[in-house]
């Protein structure tokens, strides 16, 4: 004979049914969170695309940028640096170079012999533009070319630094070609990208990484005719040491300096925008250097005002150059605002692409502004 259902047992059947059809509800919500999550970010992308491409355009227009740009060499036979290493990650990221760019400039001409050289031979302040280009060529082509590429840009540089000769303002004779004049211009800039990329940069670098980054780098410098280079923080720090004695902000530099920080914008939102990477970049440079260009050293001020206002700059030019392809593919497996590793990335603007699309008039020009003026080709 059959017994009817317990009461009790009906209950917890019925309980357990019910608590699985709520949790199988509570999941097909939350998929459905997330599909209207992301239907509503690929809407926002869609509607901004627009407006991004318009902003693209004008800041590609400002810095005289043409064309789209190319990946990097990823085969790690072929590339010159790494492919997955620190410089090409830190290298990608155009708005923490800007401003590391500029900043290496301002300590560049603390060194008489390296600032007579410029001054003497260099159109920096007529064709600034071609000099961000030819900046730009050097660095690309070595950071994200072939060894083909790369090898081809330093050997012009060295063809260009055998005919800079003179005698500084102090009657020392100077060479481009100095090996010590060599590690001054390679220490400058790559600690001050370095610098830039840790205070500015969508990632962090840790010391670890930062020594590598000055490892990987130290292979320029060499071959462009350096004896020795810091490949540490601590070398780094005592090179300075060794070389303050020797640094000074003569007339040169005074006027370089000034130049440095005025720009050459005209229109009132560019002079903003540049007045925001000057502070920025001077924001990063040691304190003995600031001190020494007379700029003022307040660090208040460069944690209240100029760090969050440089960061707004930097995310809305990370936003404005992000490549079209990358915002359509929409790089989901990339956190917010972190960019992937140096081999994965196609960078925005990086040098290597933005070298094959500045224009500028002078060709025969060393790297990041050492611009020497060379005869017009028949």
């Amino acid at each position: 004979m059959l017994r009817p259902p317990s009461p009790i047992r009906y209950a917890g059947g019925l309980g357990r049914g019910i608590a699985g059809t709520a949790l199988d509800t509570g999941r097909l919500a939350l998929d459905t969170g997330r599909l209207a999550r992301e239907t509503g970010r690929v809407a926002l992308d869609t509607a901004a695309r627009p407006l991004q491409d318009a902003v693209n355009r004008d800041v590609r227009r400002s810095l005289g940028l043409r064309g789209e740009p190319r990946p990097p060499v990823a085969d790690p036979d072929l590339a010159f640096l790494p492919p997955d290493g620190v410089a090409r990650r830190i290298h990608a990221d155009l708005a923490s170079m800007v401003i590391g760019g500029l900043s290496a400039l301002l300590l560049q001409t603390l060194h008489p012999l390296a600032m007579a050289g410029v001054a003497e031979h260099s159109n920096y302040a007529d064709d600034p533009v071609g000099r961000l280009r030819r900046t730009a060529m050097f660095v690309g082509r070595t950071t994200f070319g072939s060894i083909d590429d790369a090898r081809g840009a330093i050997g012009q540089v060295r063809r260009v630094h055998e005919r800079v000769r003179g005698v500084a303002p102090d009657g020392r004779p100077y060479a481009a070609d100095d090996p010590d004049l060599v590690t001054w211009v390679h220490v400058t800039e790559m600690t001050s990208f370095l610098t830039a990329s840790r205070r500015y940069g969508p990632n962090p670098v840790s010391d670890p990484e930062a020594d590598d980054y000055l490892a990987e780098t130290a292979v320029v410098a060499y071959e462009l005719g350096a004896r020795w280079v810091p490949t540490s923080l601590p070398e780094v720090e005592a090179y300075f040491l060794r070389v303050r004695p020797e640094l000074y902000a003569g007339p040169q530099a005074m006027a370089a300096r000034d130049f440095l920080l005025r720009g050459v914008a005209h229109r009132p939102a560019d002079r903003a925008v540049h007045a925001v990477i000057a502070a920025a970049a001077v924001g990063i440079l040691p304190r003995w250097a600031r001190s020494e260009l007379g700029l003022p050293t307040l660090s208040l001020v460069d944690t209240a005002v100029v760090t969050p206002v440089a960061w707004a700059f930097c995310a809305g030019l990370r936003w404005a150059v992000t490549p079209t392809g990358q915002r359509a593919a929409g790089n989901s497996h990339v956190p917010a605002g972190r960019p992937p590793s140096g081999g994965e990335r196609e960078a925005a603007v990086d040098g290597h692409h933005l070298a094959g699309g500045v224009g500028g008039r002078g060709q025969g020009d060393d790297d990041l502004g050492d611009v020497v003026r060379l005869p017009a080709p028949s």
